[in-house]
């Protein structure tokens, strides 16, 4: 399985954050419409990710629910035909909810820099360092606290979970502020 160190955080300055990932970023930005739609799983996760061109990939990743840097490990398997997988994935394992965002997408080394815009939510940041090319687990969160502080992103501004734990919690609880 490939593997990453990821963080997510709340935005509340996105012009600030936008700004110091333009000048982190070595490529970018990109822009992309995304639909993750979260399968029922044993363990970890799986989704159905649909992309605003078109594009589908069936995506499982299994990390732990904490706020800090954590280790990712994940699958992604590219999809011909996303509606006839979701409808097939849907009967098997049941859909337990669907994200929708608008990812903004900026590349720094081995560090995927994404501003995303999630529906219902408001804006977030997610890092993602890439461990390839035998980059070791502490190293990745070394360079994810560099670009946390480089990009001016405090620890109570961090999330636990992933966006769909966010979104199910706003559900039930549409006017209190998300953990």
């Amino acid at each position: 399985m490939a593997r990453n160190v990821e963080i997510k955080a709340r935005v509340t300055d996105v012009r600030r954050v936008t700004e110091a990932a333009e000048q982190l970023a070595d490529g970018g930005p990109v822009f992309i419409e995304q639909a993750d739609t979260f399968l029922g799983c044993g363990t970890g996760r799986l989704k159905l990710r649909e992309l605003g061109d078109g594009a589908a990939e069936l995506i499982f990743y299994d990390r732990r629910d904490a706020s800090g840097p954590k280790t990712c490990e994940y699958i992604r398997v590219p999809v011909g035909d996303a509606p006839a997988l979701k409808a097939a994935l849907a009967a098997a394992l049941g859909i337990k909810g669907t994200v929708r965002k608008r990812r903004t997408l900026y590349l720094s080394g081995p560090t995927r820099i994404h501003l995303d815009d999630v529906d219902g939510l408001g804006t977030f940041l997610e890092l993602e360092v890439v461990l390839a090319d035998g980059l070791s687990v502490v190293e990745g969160e070394a360079t994810a606290r560099r670009m946390m502080t480089a990009l001016g992103i405090t620890e109570s501004e961090l999330v636990e979970g992933a966006y769909l734990d966010l979104v199910t919690w706003r559900q039930q609880a549409p006017n209190a502020e998300p953990p």
